[in-house]
């Protein structure tokens, strides 16, 4: 099975010609870039049809385009989704289509577009050969060459109407011009210069700007395929309305679509809108109380609230659409309502503790900045307990008398009792003693200026000698 009309490169599986086909090898079900276009599921091929049950004879085939027609199997073919067929035209010789949907479902697709199977005389002639899938190829290769040669030739009469797209049929011996136009457009002219050369018969179809779309294609502001060439078969009326009910700006540049009309995704949540408008009144721009007219500036049709504020006043006040509602009663009875209650201060949202136990401290963004300044600030340095020792040593050895040592009973004890007891004794006692350790330390000093003046004497003597 090959779709033919796949963008990806002819098809998009395994044809029944025997080769296999440049595509995106899913057989027809990718439903991009026109692959399939406005295809149907059929959710009842893989179950088997009652014994004694004649199926169903019509079948769905699809055109290039949107274009889908019935025809019926007289011969009983057995046909899957995807394969070309030769059917029957509404003019003489035979056009070439895809197999879009065989079965029951036909027989569902047919209620509801209204057509009755007996109106459906159109026949199935054959599965396509391989002259008949040649020959079509051919005639689909020369639709852009005659697209452009045909808009010339309307500029040369001066027509105002715009040449869209070109569809051949299968034989080669047929092309419907697809065109769009304001008004009605007189091409007999036209007609007979594209006779001459083409050589082909000739049909012209006006379109309107959607449908040119929806056969066009394209990519949407959303970022999707257009919903007209995917799935979009019928196009309701869009008015300005939809948008002024859904609180949207009315900017043409962001409500048109492709087509230059309005878009068709703002019918989509209309009727959601509708329904909740329901709860919030109507025609209400302000409200008159004691402290003067608050007019209405922004409404939130889901959480019905509607927003307030007087004039000259930075901040609006919020009020429910059912407190709304009173006090517009209060002012058709001629009463000013009270004043309207302060703005509520939004509360900020609390930071959500992690579900997770955070080891490392991964939360933060400026980790590794706290660890480097940890790292950039130095410690002082501590007094080597060796070199203490060394020097107590020295000072022993030159005879200077030694630091009174603590008695025994407060050696055992920590640090804070011993301050504790300094704390706790007298002022006088206190005082004593640190007139007693400031002579000790006089004494020190000067035993040691006497010791260094005996060492220099003592080396004057025996550098003379």
């Amino acid at each position: 099975m090959g779709c033919g009309s796949c963008s990806s490169g002819g098809g998009c599986g395994s044809s029944t010609l025997g080769t296999v086909p440049a595509g995106c090898n899913n057989n027809g079900t990718c439903m991009t870039s026109g692959c399939n276009k406005l295809d149907v599921y059929d959710w009842l091929v893989d179950m088997d049809l009652p014994s004694n049950y004649k199926p169903f004879d019509i079948v769905e085939v699809r055109f290039k385009g949107s274009r889908k027609e019935f025809f019926v199997n007289t011969d009983n073919i057995y046909l899957e989704m995807g394969e070309m067929v030769a059917v029957e035209p509404n003019t003489g010789g035979y056009d070439i289509g895809h197999v879009s949907l065989t079965g029951e479902l036909v027989r569902l697709q047919l209620k509801k577009n209204n057509v009755k199977p007996e109106d459906v005389v159109k026949k199935i002639y054959r599965k396509a050969s391989e002259n008949d899938v040649a020959k079509y190829n051919l005639a689909k290769d020369l639709e852009w060459e005659t697209m452009h040669r045909a808009r010339n030739l309307a500029l040369e009469l001066g027509l105002s109407m715009k040449i869209s797209d070109v569809d051949y049929q299968g034989d080669k011996t047929k092309a419907t011009f697809y065109y769009t136009a304001e008004g009605r457009v007189d091409f007999r002219e036209l007609i007979k210069r594209m006779a001459e050369a083409f050589r082909i018969r000739i049909e012209m179809r006006q379109i309107g700007m959607r449908q040119e779309a929806s056969r066009l294609g394209g990519i949407g502001s959303c970022g999707r395929e257009l919903c007209c060439s995917t799935w979009l078969t019928d196009f309701k009326t869009v008015s300005t309305s939809a948008a002024r009910y859904q609180n949207l700006s009315l900017n043409t540049l962001k409500l048109a679509g492709q087509c230059g009309k309005l878009k068709c995704c703002l019918n989509y949540e209309l009727d959601s809108y509708m329904d909740a408008l329901k709860d919030i009144p109507n025609n209400i721009d302000r409200i008159e109380t004691f402290s003067g007219i608050a007019y209405l500036q922004k409404t939130d049709i889901f959480k019905k609230t509607m927003w307030f504020s007087y004039p000259g006043a930075e901040s609006w006040i919020p009020l429910h659409a059912s407190k709304v509602k009173e006090l517009a009663a209060l002012n058709a009875e001629g009463k000013k309502a009270q004043d309207l209650a302060s703005p509520e201060k939004e509360e900020t949202p609390k930071a959500v503790a992690p579900d997770y136990e955070n080891v490392v401290g991964q939360d933060s963004l400026t980790r590794l900045d706290d660890r480097n300044r940890k790292k950039k600030k130095r410690k002082p340095k501590k007094a080597n307990p060796s070199n203490r020792g060394d020097n107590q040593q020295k000072n022993t050895a030159e005879g200077a008398p030694r630091p009174k040592q603590e008695p025994r009973e407060n050696r055992n004890q920590p640090a804070g009792q011993q301050r504790s007891k300094e704390a706790n004794a007298n002022p006088g006692e206190q005082q004593g003693q640190q007139g007693q350790r400031s002579n000790n330390n006089n004494r020190r000093r000067q035993q040691n200026r006497n010791r260094r003046n005996n060492n220099n004497r003592n080396n004057d003597s025996k550098s003379e000698g």
